[in-house]
């Protein structure tokens, strides 16, 4: 069992995307979440949105990419579509 404390920020959708360890990702996972509203005071430097999505988007090159978290974009990819599953292919 693991615990994990994070501050996430909700999509515009109103989903939140928690992103699981490795080992994790192909098993079901129990999730226990308590629902807090973040103070703009308390939250992180780093939670703080950019204006529009080109100046996230430089601000994301500034840090050096997602190279790290996904170091073969093609292999994720590939990854992502087989976890889906698509309705009526069983």
């Amino acid at each position: 069992m693991s615990t994990i404390t994070a501050v996430l920020e909700a999509h515009p959708d109103g989903t939140l995307h928690l992103p699981l360890p490795a080992y994790l990702k192909r098993t079901r996972v129990r999730v226990v979440a308590t629902l807090n509203a973040e103070d703009d005071q308390t939250a992180s430097p780093q939670s703080t949105s950019k204006g529009t999505p080109l100046e996230a988007l430089k601000e994301l090159r500034k840090l050096g990419g997602l190279r790290r978290l996904i170091p073969d974009p093609v292999a994720w990819q590939r990854e992502q579509r087989l976890e889906r599953s698509l309705l009526g292919r069983d």
